[in-house]
């Protein structure tokens, strides 16, 4: 008797799990197909109002765009540029982001020096990034090394303030009764204060994604002849509107695909939740 209500019952939540898979899969199916309906509207439209509505050289064409990708890829420029671009990127965003996470979780553990540094970190979180571009230049020249610091220094205040918050944020209660219990710093880092402030530091690093890729590419504007940024503006330098729309929708795509990797990441961070 006990063994058929058992079956009976691993039946029904199959049949719930089943259900709510197909449930989601029949959501994103029709989502997919609103987006690209979408999509393929606002292409017609603006192939048709290009030329007709709109003069052609201040809009382009979508199909004028998509050669100017297809020659980039042809000749291998797009490769070139963009893994140039990628490069600075992931360099800053390493970078960055190492500084950011260690500075604000020291400074997040350490209240007396958190108030000691707190001004003069803000001071200088509240200086305009694109403002360092020309001493950057001073500093490191024009190569591949400034556009990584350009890219780091964004990074960097977006990942150390996101951690400090999350270490402040760990509850003081929690922490004295592992204390308590006997703890040493090294247990109530690693099981609390670090799972705690996990989703804080995930959320840093996805909101400075965007952040180094801009990094990057203002470095590559203000002085290059390599990249993304040097393509957008050769191309509006030569009054190219279609390589200059090519080029930042090649920075789009790269930006949501980095974008999607760290969502994937933060899908993560279950496992890593507090252990008590």
């Amino acid at each position: 008797m006990s063994t058929g209500l058992t079956e009976s019952r691993i039946v029904m939540e199959d049949s719930h799990e089943n259900s709510a898979k197909n449930k989601k899969r029949a959501e994103f199916f029709k989502l997919t197909s609103i987006r690209l309906v979408l999509l393929v509207v606002v292409l017609a439209v603006w192939q048709y109002a290009s030329g007709t509505i709109v003069d052609k050289f201040w809009i382009s064409t979508p199909l004028d765009i998509l050669k100017a990708l297809q020659k980039w890829i042809v000749t291998g420029d797009l490769f070139f540029h963009l893994a140039i671009t990628a490069e600075e990127t992931l360099l800053g965003f390493i970078l960055g982001a190492s500084a950011g996470g260690v500075v604000g979780f020291c400074l997040g553990r350490w209240e007396f020096g958190s108030k000691i540094f707190e001004p003069f970190i803000m001071a200088l979180y509240s200086l305009p990034k694109v403002a360092l571009a020309p001493l950057f230049i001073l500093w490191f020249g024009i190569g591949i090394e400034m556009k990584i610091m350009l890219s780091a220094v964004t990074v960097f205040f977006l990942v150390f303030i996101n951690t400090f918050a999350g270490v402040r944020d760990v509850d003081n209660d929690l922490l004295e009764s592992i204390r308590i219990m006997g703890a040493t710093e090294r247990q109530i880092i690693v099981k609390v204060v670090l799972p705690s402030a996990l989703n804080w530091i995930i959320v840093g690093l996805k909101m400075s994604v965007p952040y180094a890729l801009l990094g990057a590419i203002v470095g590559e504007i203000t002085a290059s002849n390599r990249g993304l940024g040097y393509l957008i503006q050769y191309s509006a330098g030569q009054y190219n509107t279609a390589g200059t729309f090519a080029a930042l929708i090649v920075l789009m795509i790269v930006s949501s695909f980095l974008n999607y990797l760290l969502t994937q990441l933060s899908q993560l961070r279950s496992v890593s939740k507090p252990l008590i």
